[in-house]
């Protein structure tokens, strides 16, 4: 039996007097208060009642050691309600790690509403193009496109996005617009600059898949760069419907070849460690994202 038991079994004989009503209490038995008690004096090496036939009676040592085990009797019923609280509370530091287009574009437009609705909760948004496991660092949640390394991670699909090659009027005036994939080893073209599925100009010509091999100009570790380049009428670039799909509803870029682009949607994860007690924090985030999502025009979900 553990120390906290021994220590209740000495706080209910205290208070009520005598074995019996103490077990009544405690939803023991006589002999089983008798037991933890006696094993609370042993490892105190002290006794803390005069037991008599049908009474106890506290000793100099025992009236001493009910001051401090009432102090850590309130202090785990203090303990015990606040965390009553834990499922219900949205409080605390929500870190959260994601692509840098997705927390511009999809994250910062409504994230003053999302703070003003839960004023006990602050957010720490990390960014980086790729998805690295942090969650042993302290990390909450990631939010992800694509295909995700394995791992023992929770990720949740919470909508999915097309990508779009794309370029601005301004460049397709000066000089012309493709209309077939092959042309586009003619044009000015930007990507990114690390290994990744986002770097593949796939199209269906034929029923036949088939990739074109865009040699880029310049290429950038950040997508809004790429963005930046294509609405300055520099060239033509490859983005998720998620971070242009405004500004082509717009009209500051065009999006091509759509009638021979290959099927190019793609999930976007929100990633966390566990399913069970999931915190509060995190479903608020969570369930907030969604509902914004849900009326984005881009999500194909």
């Amino acid at each position: 039996m553990d120390n906290y038991s021994q220590l209740l079994a000495f706080l209910g004989a205290a208070e009520h007097g005598n074995f019996s009503a103490a077990a009544r209490a405690c939803g023991l038995t006589p002999s089983a208060i008798s037991k933890l008690i006696s094993r609370l004096e042993d490892r105190l090496q002290v006794r803390l009642f005069q037991r008599g036939t049908r009474s106890l009676t506290l000793t100099e040592e025992g009236a001493a050691y009910l001051v401090s085990a009432r102090a850590v009797s309130d202090a785990m019923a203090e303990a015990d309600s606040l965390a009553e609280a834990f499922p219900t509370r949205v409080s605390g530091t929500l870190r959260v790690h994601t692509m840098t287009t997705f927390a511009k574009h999809q994250i910062i437009p409504w994230l003053p509403e999302f703070l003003a609705a839960y004023p006990g909760l602050t957010v720490d948004i990390q960014v980086g193009a790729q998805f690295i496991d942090q969650f042993d660092q302290g990390l909450d949640v990631a939010i992800h496109s694509g295909v995700l390394p394995d791992s023992s991670r929770i990720a949740r699909k919470i909508g999915q996005s097309r990508w779009v090659i794309c370029a601005s009027p301004t460049y397709l005036a000066r000089c012309g617009t493709p209309t077939q994939p092959a042309q586009l080893l003619e044009h000015t073209c930007f990507s990114f600059g690390f290994s990744s599925v986002w770097n593949t100009w796939g199209f269906r010509v034929e029923g036949q898949a088939i990739t074109v091999p865009v040699v880029p100009k310049a290429t950038f570790a950040q997508g809004d760069l790429l963005r930046d380049l294509a609405l300055g009428g520099a060239g033509i670039v490859r983005l998720a419907e998620f971070h242009v799909g405004q500004d082509i509803q717009e009209g500051r870029l065009v999006a091509l070849l759509e009638a021979q682009a290959q099927d190019s949607t793609e999930p976007i994860y929100m990633i966390y460690t566990n399913r069970k007690h999931l915190s509060p924090r995190i479903r608020a985030f969570r369930d907030f994202l969604e509902q914004k999502l849900a009326g984005s025009p881009w999500n194909t979900r």
